[in-house]
């Protein structure tokens, strides 16, 4: 019969892989070791700020491993940082991050817990969903607490601040505030493990300390690596444009998976799917393009349907192996003004993009309405050349127009 040390540490070490640190050493085979005397689970925390409205396949990286922890039994929290957003995560900064407004913070904040459930369980005894409003929206001599338990010569230790202190840049006390606020996330659910990027390891660590001066045991801490976008060079950021949303329809999520580097596949599949990919020219491996078939495939099939991922791929062949319009397109109306059409604010409007990006787009010669490729600086159409005509926009993206 296997003794608690035995059975905490097989636990510990299946529970850490893919993590890039497991810190500090031994802690988390000592807490799982703890839990199983008391006969308790663990509380595992996550906190992400919703300072865009979408979640990508970077986050879906450790969310994955709360997932992992969920399936050990053990019961997550999961911190939409409605409060620690009005703030900015410093974390690889070297400017003060631009305030979102409250209704901006509110929209994406009641995005996030439907688009995190397509990879967590939601049995509410494995999950949690807390906003941190509930406890920093605290009272003046509470927050004169918190921030006793600090020194600035600890927030000067962080790589991105100590880089702009020596470089003479400003660092806000805003800025500063943002690690004491998260790190008293921890003491608020009473965290035994929390999770985050390799980005979050100052912020992490210190909430261990801010749990001691609380009188709370320290967290364990583990952070995964971070998932680099489909240019395969930085990392996964909508502000970067270098995104695969976990809400993206089944077409796009197939086609962006199908643009990432050759180079960045290993990573994809180690991160995502939990193994490596068979790449080769012996028997029963695959080309790169065949491995990101199978990869678009895979993360389709799990955030959507097997039917989704089966009808995706039917598309990108059509359009871009027969060089087919695909057989279903989303509508677009749009409104005359004069009797034409602005398409740099359609296309913002329909795909996400600013206005300037999409100007950028049609001078490079990247649309095309009907058969016809726009000339660089032909921003406006007739409305009646547009009506009914397929825009395409880019290598996979089209919309049928129809005026209103």
């Amino acid at each position: 019969m296997p003794n608690a040390d035995d059975v905490a540490a097989e636990e510990a070490a299946k529970l850490a892989g893919n993590a890039v640190d497991d810190l500090p050493a031994g802690a988390l085979a000592d807490k799982l070791r703890t839990a199983l005397t008391e006969g308790r689970r663990l509380r595992v925390k996550l906190g992400i700020d919703p300072t865009a409205p979408d979640i990508h396949l970077g986050h879906a990286v450790v969310l994955g491993k709360l997932r992992e922890f969920q399936d050990a039994g053990h019961r997550v929290v999961l911190i939409v940082g409605d409060y620690t957003a009005r703030v900015g995560d410093p974390s690889g900064r070297s400017t003060l991050r631009p305030m979102l407004s409250g209704e901006e913070i509110e929209a994406n904040a009641a995005t996030f817990q439907e688009q995190a459930l397509k990879i967590l369980d939601p049995d509410p005894e494995r999950l949690e969903v807390r906003r941190n409003s509930e406890w920093l929206d605290m009272a003046m001599v509470e927050l004169l607490r918190l921030v006793g338990t600090t020194t600035v010569a600890q927030l000067l230790e962080r790589d991105d601040f100590a880089k702009r202190w020596s470089a003479g840049q400003p660092i806000s006390m805003l800025e500063m505030m943002y690690p004491l606020l998260q790190g008293y996330d921890s003491v608020a659910v009473r965290a035994d493990v929390e999770l985050g990027g390799t980005d979050q390891k100052f912020n992490l660590l210190l909430g261990r300390d801010i749990q001691r001066a609380y009188g709370q045991p320290g967290q364990a801490i583990l952070t995964m690596p971070i998932l680099v976008g489909v240019d395969g060079r930085q990392k996964m950021s909508k502000s970067l444009g270098n995104q695969i949303g976990i809400t993206d329809s089944p077409q796009e999520m197939y086609g962006r998976t199908m643009a990432i580097p050759d180079e960045a596949l290993a990573e994809y599949y180690r991160l995502l799917l939990g193994h490596r990919p068979a790449i080769g020219m012996g028997a029963g491996e695959l080309s790169p393009r065949d491995a990101k078939r199978e990869l678009a495939r895979e993360l389709v099939a799990r955030l959507h349907s097997d039917e989704d991922a089966r009808a995706a791929e039917r598309n990108f062949d059509r359009v871009f192996v027969e060089r087919a319009i695909p057989e279903e397109i989303e509508e677009a109306r749009f409104q005359c003004v004069d009797g034409v059409l602005h398409l740099p604010g359609l296309i913002a409007r329909e795909l996400g993009m600013s206005r300037s990006d999409a100007r950028r787009v049609i001078d490079q010669g990247g649309v095309t309405l009907g058969e016809v490729q726009l000339a660089a600086g032909q921003h406006d159409v007739q409305c009646e050349q547009a009506d009914g005509q397929v825009l395409k926009v880019g290598r996979r993206r089209f919309r049928r127009l129809r005026a209103d």
